[in-house]
């Protein structure tokens, strides 16, 4: 019979061996589900509110920052939920399988389009998205948090990141390229119809992939009894200035994204007044530069390895958000006839966001682990519900201010626009984006946590799990030993 420090080495190798191909892909496949969801909500359904069912960009601008209410309340909700979630199948795994369902049906009702007033559009918009995002919330904060107990080593949690992050880059990458011709093709003419029946689509999809992540993933880090009281895990997550800095950085980084993404359909038509006509494939021009910079991303986010052989995390974070407002702001002086040159400024930014996007959640299980370090509490659900509100706030934000801008400088759907149109569609396209992206860099400064750190945080709670587990073994009466 061997002994108890043999054990105990048999099971650290156990827990730290290298996460296989499968369960990275498996996992990856979670977020390309997702983004089913959120890529085609962040490119067309400012389009789809605006141009396709006559909702004011005024109205649609601030729908998107009011429902924020919500995501206040049920994201750290989820958080602390997911935490205290005990099952034979794990804390976090469990709501891929139970939010699934919701989760489709309430993606279709959003664009189901019903003949309505233009007051009960709203209204309509409104519990739709509130509804789609409180199930975005269930089913991708406990997502996100499997991401902390997949694996103690932060190695291995960052390659499980850039799967997630190359496969929701694919999942982006097939609505920016499909979904207008799919529209068109199944509405024969109708946008409306085409844009329900496309969502529809999706949705099967997204509930098939959540399947594959359940089935292959799988929790191993198994913290003990969630006791303590909301407040003390509050408490702790507000003392810890990286994760407050990291989630300011997300929220600011998504909102350039987004609203440059939500931008794109405006400024390939009015500014460089593109039809529909065919520039590669199936794709028109403002469905070849949406694919376009899904593939930089893609890129982006299988590259970020590498850079990490060279430089911190956070000061990789810092140089990519410094070089995409440069790329940005150099956008702005190109001309309409310049589609290829800006086809390509378009794609190289968004593969710096490529690797921000895996940086940032990477940096958030870190944020999770320190959160243990200090407390001796897991709160992995409650710290990473904060890359959810990040995601969505920034979303929403990302959304609105193209909105707001829309209506500010006088554009009217479907019109030849003004020349104060023209340019607060070249701004918001630009210049906007830039700003948030100079902001994220420099707030990234105050950044605490490098690799010396993390190094000192993954072998103290290391030993201290063996000890509990040792500890829990005595008490229960089971063998210390294995024969």
């Amino acid at each position: 019979m061997g002994s108890v420090g043999e054990t105990h080495i048999m099971s650290k190798k156990s827990d730290t061996a290298p996460l296989s191909f499968v369960e990275k892909v498996g996992y990856g496949l979670g977020d390309m589900a997702s983004n089913f969801y959120m890529g085609f909500f962040g490119i067309f359904l400012l389009y789809y509110y605006t141009d396709v069912w006559g909702i004011h960009p005024g109205h649609a601008a601030f729908m998107f920052l009011i429902t924020k209410i919500i995501d206040a309340i049920s994201d750290p909700a989820m958080g602390l939920i997911s935490d205290r979630t005990n099952t034979r199948w794990g804390k976090y795994r469990p709501y891929l399988i139970w939010a699934a369902i919701p989760y489709a049906l309430l993606g279709y009702l959003l664009f189901l389009g019903p003949d309505l007033s233009a007051h009960g559009r709203i209204v309509y918009a409104y519990v739709t998205y509130s509804l789609v995002m409180l199930a975005y919330t269930a089913i991708n904060v406990p997502y996100s948090a499997l991401l902390a107990v997949i694996h103690p080593l932060t190695e291995e949690r960052t390659k499980a990141t850039q799967y997630r992050f190359v496969f929701a880059s694919l999942g982006s990458l097939v609505v920016g390229a499909t979904t207008k011709p799919l529209v068109e093709w199944l509405g024969q003419g109708n946008e409306v119809t085409g844009f329900r029946l496309t969502i529809i689509l999706f949705a099967i999809l997204s509930v098939l992939l959540f399947a594959i992540t359940f089935a292959t993933t799988k929790e191993r880090i198994k913290p003990p009894k969630h006791d303590s009281s909301i407040r003390d895990d509050f408490g702790v997550l507000l003392k810890n200035v990286s994760w407050i800095v990291l989630a300011i950085t997300g929220i600011l980084i998504v909102v350039g994204l987004v609203g440059r993404i939500a931008s794109t359909a405006f400024y390939t038509k009015y500014y460089m007044v593109s039809g529909d006509e065919k520039s590669l494939w199936w794709m028109d021009r403002t469905s070849l530069i949406i694919t376009c910079g899904f593939v930089g991303q893609m890129f982006g986010a299988l590259l970020t390895p590498t850079f990490l052989k060279f430089v911190d995390k956070h000061k990789l974070m810092i140089l990519m958000a410094l070089l995409h407002a440069v790329l940005l702001a150099a956008g702005y002086f190109l001309s309409p006839d310049q589609y290829i040159l800006t086809l390509l400024l378009y794609s190289a930014g968004i593969s710096t966001f490529g690797v921000m996007i895996t940086l940032l959640f990477a940096m958030y299980t870190d944020c999770a682990q320190y959160g243990e370090w200090m407390s001796g509490k897991n709160s992995a659900g409650l710290t990473i519900s904060a890359s959810m509100f990040s995601l969505k706030t920034g979303s929403a934000i990302g959304s609105a201010i193209p909105a707001a801008i829309l209506a500010t400088f006088g554009f009217v759907a479907n019109e030849v626009q003004t020349d104060a149109s023209i340019q607060g569609i070249r701004l918001m396209f630009h210049v906007v984006p830039a700003v948030f992206y100079l902001l994220a860099g420099l707030l990234m400064l105050a950044y605490q946590i490098d690799r010396e750190t993390l190094k000192k945080i993954e072998s103290d709670l290391r030993e201290r799990r063996a000890n509990l587990k040792r500890r829990d073994n005595r008490v229960s009466g089971k063998p210390l030993a294995t024969p």
